[in-house]
This record gives structure tokens, sequence and C-alpha cells, in this order.
């Protein structure tokens, strides 16, 4: 069960994904949120100029790697609009973050791109977080956001046609 600061986190992050395409990214955000409770850094995506390594969960992780000790790592939340794909999820492993939350499934996303047309773009195979770091704990989808994150996507493809 979320609590409220969980839901206010998990707010910012799909806020940080709607800036996220605004500025012509795919829709994706992260907030990192230490074990106390305070928000330390967030990113959005930032792949649509070349780097497809440009996720926002991938920079938190290289930010905590720098700036938080191990114990301070391990306290901390990472909430996130969509799961971590197969490259976060092992830099979120690596690094020794602590708990996620997502908004939405990789699951979740595979079909809605399924059902709007756009297959086979990812040089990648998404896996559920935990088959890639087994030890995280994770918590999602949070279904008070699929709609709106869903939208976001829908216009994202959209854009792309």
């Amino acid at each position: 069960m979320l609590s409220e600061a969980d839901h206010k986190h998990m707010r910012r992050a799909v806020e940080l994904a709607r800036m996220a395409l605004e500025a012509g990214d795919d829709p994706f955000g992260s907030v990192l949120v230490s074990g106390d409770g305070k928000v330390l850094a967030e990113d959005r995506n930032r792949e649509g100029k070349g780097d497809a390594t440009r996720h926002p969960e991938f920079d938190l992780a290289r930010w905590a790697a720098t700036h938080m000790t191990p114990a301070e790592r391990a306290g901390a939340t990472v909430y996130t609009s969509g799961e971590h794909c197969p490259m976060c999820a092992a830099a979120h492993g690596w690094v020794g973050l602590g708990r996620i939350v997502y908004a939405v499934s990789s699951r979740q996303l595979r079909q809605w791109r399924a059902e709007l047309g756009a297959t086979g773009d990812s040089p990648v195979r998404p896996l559920p977080i935990q088959d890639v770091a087994p030890f995280v704990k994770v918590e999602g989808p949070v279904p008070e956001f699929e709609d709106e994150v869903h939208e976001l996507h829908r216009r994202a493809f959209a854009r792309k046609k």
C-alpha cells in the first residue's frame, strides 16, 4: 500500500514524463527520494538528442553513485512513470539503490505499443525489474496513474507517425 508521500512523488514523476514529452522525448520521468523523504534529484527522459542511454532512471543511478553513500542509496526510493528497462534496472542494482515504485509496468507499455502499431523498435528485450535486479524491492504498477501515462504514450506515438 502506497502512502500519501509515495503518491506525491509518483505525481511528480508523471509530471516529469509530461515535460519530457513536451520537450520532444518519450514520456518518462523519475524522482530519487532519500530514506527520510527528501527529494534528492529528479530527471526526465532526454534520449531525443541521440544518446539512447539518457533514461532518467539511469541518470539518477549515476547521480546517486556520485553523491550518496552506499547506506544512503540502500535507503532511497526511485519513483518512476514507467518500470525500469533492463539497462536502468541493472544500473539501479549495481549502484545499490533501494526501493523502486513505478506507475506502469513494462508489460503494460509493450501492450500499449503493440495496440498503437509500434512494434520492434527496441534493441533491448523488456524484462521485469526483478528479472534483472532480483534483490530490489519493487512496487507497481500504481493504477491511479495508468490512464494518464497511457495517454502520454499515445501522444508520443502519434507524434512519431
